[in-house]
């Protein structure tokens, strides 16, 4: 079974839509995001028009903020203080990767935790580790989210999770632990990694390599999800982080790239604006 997030992330903007046209009535306007895009690296660019498109899609209302690569990190700081104090403002999204010269930790704290669109604030990070109600990273919410519609059962499962980002890894561990899966985490210092992936009866691949887990390292009858977004070296294609088309066949369930993943991070934070919007108005 291959689990199209662009067909899950369609039926769920659809949903969100329908619950976005009863807000003005309610509450008087639609929730509002703000993307910050500094520079014009091609891929920061396309995950943007992505953004807006899908804020369209579901009716919400968004702003994009475009500043050239020279910004100074003061500068950079203003703008997401002037957000934080605009009440019509209720998601604020700082698109990585920064330039060199901007420290992107600082960035992410300087974002009022309420209006995290992304869950990377130390407090939101602080809060899901501890349980605590929290703004949730968008890739790994919505590989939970595919996990779930294609009827996956995750608890009691040996997961493995290839990557340990704060953006993917860490974070989607922790979740499968919520749901009760037993949970290992590889990298690339991992010895023998073939033989823990083949361990796997979920396997999650976050590691940036294209093509990197390959047949040998899988277990028949798992589920595979590839979070990965390369090029292939030989074709120039969209790529993932497995070799799709000689694990698919092994594979019970497994997500494609481009296709899978990727849509349900885009639908994540329309969920997550959603969400913050409603919380700031309890």
């Amino acid at each position: 079974m291959v689990i199209s997030g662009k067909e899950l992330s369609a039926r769920l903007k659809a949903e969100m839509a329908e619950q976005v046209k009863t807000f003005p009535a309610k509450y008087g306007r639609v929730p509002h995001l703000v993307v910050i895009l500094v520079g014009d690296n091609p891929a920061s660019v396309s995950y943007v028009t992505g953004k807006a498109k899908a804020s369209e899609a579901v009716g919400i209302r968004n702003t994009t903020i475009r500043k050239p690569e020279s910004i100074t990190e003061a500068e950079l700081l203003d703008i997401i203080t002037a957000l934080n104090l605009d009440d019509e403002v209720d998601g604020i999204l700082v698109q990585l990767p920064l330039p060199k010269h901007i420290d992107e930790n600082k960035v992410i704290e300087a974002i009022d935790k309420s209006k995290d669109v992304d869950g990377f604030h130390p407090l939101n990070v602080a809060a899901l580790w501890q349980k605590q109600p929290c703004t949730l990273p968008c890739t790994p919410k919505g590989i939970i989210q595919m996990l779930k519609a294609a009827g996956v059962e995750i608890a009691g499962k040996r997961a493995v999770v290839i990557g340990r980002s704060n953006i993917v890894g860490l974070p989607v561990s922790k979740l499968l632990l919520d749901e009760n899966a037993t949970v290992t985490i590889a990298h690339s210092r991992t010895r023998n990694l073939g033989e823990v992936t083949r361990q796997a009866e979920i396997l999650v691949v976050a590691i940036g390599r294209p093509k990197f887990v390959t047949a040998d390292m899988v277990a028949d009858g798992a589920v595979v999800i590839d979070v990965g977004v390369n090029r292939d070296p030989e074709t120039g294609k969209l790529c993932g982080d497995v070799d799709f088309a000689a694990i698919e066949p092994k594979a019970s369930v497994i997500t494609p790239v481009p296709g899978g993943v990727g849509p349900m991070t885009i639908c994540c934070l329309m969920e997550n604006t959603i969400e913050c919007f409603l919380k700031r108005r309890r």
